[in-house]
């Protein structure tokens, strides 16, 4: 029996104070994850305050991971944990900048569409903003629409966002929409107190701004209790069952359920005058209790040039999590920076006890030659390998020169090469703008059966995600068959590889796409599946 959806799309807005990286992006999508399993239609979309157009021209260590969606939109990591708890994909609607607001407004005014009028922030911008949000309601196809404002409340770059709010609650009418305040509850070790004042603080600059919190959830280290709670819900003019506590837990797949305990979703749907739905969470559940009592663990090798921030590979390390659980391991990542991988004694040193070895996406030249010893290791001493884009590429020019004995092959990314093994692409060749210009979406590929790739898909057309620019030169094409490296996966309409393995080796993979964006709790990647499978075999095989 289908259900009924409500007659008008809600929205909830989800703001933070205080700090930032408090885990707004995980309390949206958590509190998704609940109303989705109550039988609503939910998606999540992000607002991030800075001027960049998108993410894709911003270092990773500027702010993490670029993720891409099926349709090509570079976008912010949240809409990774989005599409990983709902297992749904995002589009470009789903995150939006300042810059594109702006530029889509002085578009407009360039275009004549204002008539004349001075352009200004209100009602310009705010307007703008209002679009974007209301853009996902108006189709019909969702009956919740979650709206994640990046920054902090009291931030300059923020205050159009929370006017935008404030006038569109007012355009929506009652019980049409719903704010829920992410702060902190700092706890002072000194005094073995925690202090309410922060967020006191942090809610008055929201009412500064015409916004009325409905809901909060509290940020801390250690369980609140009622007084606390009481007070915090006295002095911000919430409800007490309102005031939600958000504790450390052991993996982020646990939120969902500690906010259902204490019926974040309950309180969202009577605010919003939802029906209140019957709930299955029984395979989050399973998923959650894999997670946190595995039956053993590996060490696998992360090799890249920017492991000292981890958010730079968030969507490879989650999807570790979800191939670890589907193998009832814990797979323990060792970050290894590539630069370090100087010859093949250090290759030794920072790979010799790894179960397996995954050579990490980048750009750029630096770290290459590290990547590429890596690569070398995994082959020589048969240990599981898993490379991916740049991975992949690095498997190609290790191959060319050890094998081929092409001395000096290399990409022609990282400077002029003998032998370019890989070159930049066709469609990028006279292409100078930097943003959005890519390779990037979902393409299709077709794998070839026998190969570890078609045994782990059990499919011969599959579609992945892209973001590159160069690629595997098919002028080497025959000479890597005839020297054992074979392309199992090929794009049907561009002939591109797609795919390369060794079949000799115990998994040697090498992919030309990313497999993380596409992993989710529900569907763990068959490839991070498959390597997590042969990185269990390859420790079982040492002793």
């Amino acid at each position: 029996m289908v259900k009924e959806s409500p007659t008008q799309t809600k929205y909830v807005f989800v703001t933070g104070g205080v700090a930032s990286s408090l885990g707004k992006g995980i309390i949206s999508a958590s509190l998704a994850k609940l109303l989705q399993a109550r039988g609503y239609r939910v998606t999540i979309q992000k607002l991030d305050p800075y001027l960049n157009v998108d993410p894709g021209t911003l270092n990773p260590y500027e702010h993490g991971e670029c993720y891409v969606t099926e349709d090509g939109a570079e976008t912010d990591l949240d809409l990774g944990h989005y599409e990983r708890f709902l297992n749904s994909p995002t589009s470009q609607g789903n995150n939006v900048t300042t810059g594109r607001i702006y530029q889509n407004v002085i578009n407009k005014e360039r275009r004549g569409e204002f008539l004349g009028k001075t352009v200004q922030v209100i009602p310009h911008i705010t307007d703008e903003i209002k679009r974007c949000i209301k853009l996902l309601g108006t189709k019909k196809q969702f009956d919740v629409v979650i709206t994640e404002i990046g920054g902090t409340v009291g931030d300059i770059e923020s205050l159009p966002y929370i006017e935008a709010v404030r006038q569109l609650r007012n355009d929506l009418g009652p019980q049409n929409s719903i704010v829920v305040h992410l702060t902190l509850i700092p706890y002072m070790s000194a005094s073995g107190e925690l202090k309410t004042k922060p967020t006191q603080h942090s809610v008055k600059a929201l009412l500064e701004n015409g916004v009325q919190p409905d809901i909060l959830v509290l940020r801390t280290e250690k369980p609140l209790n009622e007084d606390i709670r009481r007070k915090v819900a006295l002095f911000c003019n919430v409800n007490a069952d309102a005031v939600i506590e958000s504790i450390d837990v052991p993996t982020i797949y646990e939120v969902p359920l500690r906010m259902l305990k204490q019926n974040l979703d309950l309180v969202a749907i009577r605010k919003l005058g939802l029906e209140v739905r019957d709930i299955d969470i029984s395979k989050w559940e399973e998923f959650v209790e894999k997670v946190k009592h595995p039956k053993e663990e590996i060490e696998i090798a992360l090799v890249g040039k920017y492991t000292e921030l981890p958010d730079a590979y968030k969507s490879i390390v989650e999807s570790f999590v979800h191939a670890g659980a589907a193998n009832h391991v814990k797979v323990k990542l060792i970050y290894v920076n590539s630069e370090k991988i100087t010859d093949e004694k250090a290759a030794e040193a920072l790979l010799g006890d790894m179960c397996g070895i995954l050579v990490a996406p980048g750009f750029g030249h630096r770290g290459m030659e590290g990547k590429i010893n890596a690569v070398r290791y995994a082959r020589e001493h048969n240990v599981p390998f898993f490379g991916i884009c740049l991975g992949m590429q690095c498997a190609v020019i290790e191959y060319a020169r050890n094998i081929l004995k092409m001395e000096g092959a290399g990409s022609t990314e990282a400077g002029t090469t003998p032998y370019p093994v890989i070159d930049l692409m066709e469609e990028q060749k006279g292409v100078t703008e930097k943003g959005g210009t890519m390779r990037l979406g979902a393409y299709p590929c077709h794998l070839k059966k026998g190969s570890k790739s078609y045994d782990a898909y059990r499919s011969e057309n599959i579609s992945e995600r892209h973001r590159h620019r160069y690629e595997f030169n098919n002028k080497y094409l025959d000479d890597f068959l005839t020297h054992g490296m074979e392309p199992v996966g090929i794009n049907p309409d561009t002939n591109l590889v797609e795919i390369v393995e060794i079949p000799e080796h115990r998994w040697f993979v090498g992919v030309q796409y990313h497999p993380e964006y596409k992993s989710t709790v529900v569907n763990p990647h068959p490839l991070f599946v498959a390597f997590v499978k042969a990185a269990i075999d390859y420790k079982h095989d040492q002793k």
